[in-house]
């Protein structure tokens, strides 16, 4: 099978890093508290649940146990994951699978400082730096004369001396293989791959280790036989545009070849910033209310936190949910005045969920605030009037 080569021929050969820090939010605390490192710790709870010192000088840590409520799991620890709890897992169905697990409230103040940390650090010595989330980026070596195995190491050394954190980085030839290859080795991975190594390091994968599947795209590729990245670069474009439709089959056909030309986007302007969640199973709007709500919060606060640590506000609110039949619908609301205010976007959210008919389970849940503009103009509402935005799908 031949697969695409990526750059021309009279550019460099394309070195995309995709740098990775490690259980980032669990492992900012376990700086903090040092005496958890080892244990199962998961992040979710609110401030009522911080550590309180007691008589004899020791911490008390509440346990997973201990919680009551409607919340999510934000992130752990890999020995909390070892146990089967995971990021957008209700934390009343993780207290099942692990009550002993220490539970700690989200303290975003602390993670974005230790981004700014880490992403200083990197930019010290990389300049195409694509900024893709608080623990995650992309970085383009293309140019660099650097041998790519001690750059790598060099990065990973910086991050670990500005923050005291360990990172994982994988780098190939896009930034799917990118991706992919981070999260191969973790914790404290590097990973290199060549196009020439895809069918020998990739295609054995499962198909879940494609950004982008998630589970009931892989429950429905499990049905038709496809569980590896081989099987599913070995299946006709004809077959998969029968089960998935026309543009989620061509996307899956090209990624499972490594196919990806997405470029490393250095210093642009956001258009719109969003958050959204793949549930584990498909999610009932009327059974698993509670669940879908907390959640729904959730990448609110989170789209709200990305605002203004980036310092922007948005006037379009918009939802993405997928059903369980793979459609996907999307919704908007525009504000009279830009926010990046939790509150404001989750309620103009919900005012977007309630024009959609809810009578399918939902598998994703997405939240986009997008007619960006800078959230210190003195002339915010104006500014994103006269720079409207596209939505995108």
């Amino acid at each position: 099978m031949i697969i695409a080569p990526t750059g021309s021929a009279n550019a460099p050969p394309r070195r995309i890093a995709h740098l990775d820090m490690d259980a980032f939010y669990a492992s900012v605390e376990l700086l903090r508290y040092p005496e958890l490192r080892g244990l199962p710790v998961v992040i979710a709870g609110r401030d009522e649940h911080q550590p309180v010192v007691q008589a004899d000088g020791r911490r008390h840590f509440f346990r997973l146990r201990d919680y009551a409520g409607r919340g999510v799991i934000t992130t752990a620890t890999y020995e909390a994951r070892a146990l089967g709890v995971h990021s957008a897992m209700g934390v009343m169905k993780a207290a099942k699978l692990a009550p002993d697990a220490i539970l700690l409230p989200v303290d975003f103040a602390a993670y974005r400082h230790y981004s700014r940390l880490f992403k200083a650090a990197v930019a010290g010595i990389v300049t195409k730096i694509e900024d893709s989330g608080i623990d995650e980026i992309y970085l383009d070596l293309s140019d660099l004369p650097d041998e790519t195995r001690a750059l790598a190491t060099r990065l990973k050394q910086a991050v670990k001396d500005a923050t005291g954190l360990s990172c994982s980085i994988g780098i190939a030839p896009n930034k799917l293989l990118a991706k992919i290859c981070s999260d191969l080795e973790k914790p404290d991975g590097l990973t290199i791959l060549t196009m020439a190594d895809v069918p020998g390091r990739i295609w054995p994968l499962s198909v879940r280790k494609i950004n982008g599947i998630g589970p009931k795209a892989a429950e429905k590729l499990a049905s038709l036989g496809i569980t590896t990245i081989a099987g599913l670069a070995q299946t006709g474009l004809g077959l998969l545009r029968h089960h998935f439709g026309r543009s989620y089959s061509v996307w899956l056909y090209e990624v499972s070849r490594g196919i990806d030309h997405r470029p490393v986007i250095v210093d642009a302007e956001p258009k719109s910033m969003s958050r959204e969640t793949t549930f584990e199973r498909d999610l009932d709007a009327r059974l698993d209310r509670q669940v879908l709500s907390a959640a729904f919060t959730a990448l609110c606060e989170q789209v709200a936190g990305d605002l203004q640590r980036k310092g922007y506000a948005g006037r379009t609110i918009s939802i993405k949910l997928r059903f369980e039949n793979f459609q996907t619908v999307t919704r908007d609301l525009s504000l009279a005045e830009p926010t990046a205010d939790a509150v404001r976007i989750r309620r103009a959210a919900g005012e977007c969920l309630r024009r959609v008919q809810l009578v399918r389970k939902i598998r994703l849940l997405g939240v986009k605030v997008s007619t960006l503009c800078a959230a210190s103009s003195t002339s915010a509402a104006g500014a994103c009037r006269q720079r409207e935005l596209p939505l995108t799908p």
